[in-house]
């Protein structure tokens, strides 16, 4: 298993960019691949980016394609997510979650989970 922690949500406007970090206590996290979701009220947990255990691969949802950004800084256990041109429908509680096996953008198919970090885009 592995502990994950979000930090960097906050409050922003429209149009404003905001950084996401998630730190994993295990003890070898080139096993895990690496996602981003988030949950907006009412709303089911919806997946925002993944990458590969290495980096060299990523994936987007289409909603977030050309605005964000993942990367992993595997030396430090660390996941981020980079937030550009953001939009009050990115309003949501951000997610950070790991998985050993294949790649997947499949949210049942993460095992372990951060507490979330909330990320609010007023207009």
């Amino acid at each position: 298993q592995v502990q994950l922690v979000e930090s960097g949500g906050g409050l922003v406007q429209a149009g404003d960019s905001l950084r996401l970090s998630c730190a994993a206590s295990v003890h070898t996290f080139t096993d895990y691949i690496m996602g981003w979701f988030r949950q907006a009220p009412g709303k089911e947990r919806d997946f925002v980016a993944t990458i590969s255990r290495d980096g060299n691969f990523r994936s987007y949802a289409d909603s977030v394609r050309g605005r964000f950004t993942v990367s992993r800084d595997n030396a430090k256990n660390t996941v981020s997510l980079q937030m550009n041109s953001l939009t009050p429908s990115d309003t949501g509680v951000y997610y950070c979650a790991a998985r050993t096996g294949s790649f997947t953008l499949y949210r049942d198919r993460y095992t372990d989970w951060g507490q979330g970090t909330q990320v609010t885009v007023s207009s």
